[in-house]
């Protein structure tokens, strides 16, 4: 049985939202109310996830 990590990262400044997508199919979304939030759900991204699993959304 093999455990469950963090394939893709992908952050959308826009709508101020972090989606976390698993090995095995699940997806998380972490939507901030605030920038300030956001800046610090953000800040702790880039500090614990590898660069190769972190992207950033298109801005349209």
């Amino acid at each position: 049985m093999q455990d469950e990590y963090l394939t893709s990262c992908v952050v959308d400044p826009i709508k101020r939202t972090v989606y976390l997508y698993s090995n095995e199919g699940d997806t998380k979304e972490v939507t901030c109310d605030t920038v300030e939030e956001f800046m610090n759900v953000l800040d702790f991204v880039r500090a614990t996830v590898d660069e190769e699993t972190l992207s950033y959304a298109n801005p349209l």
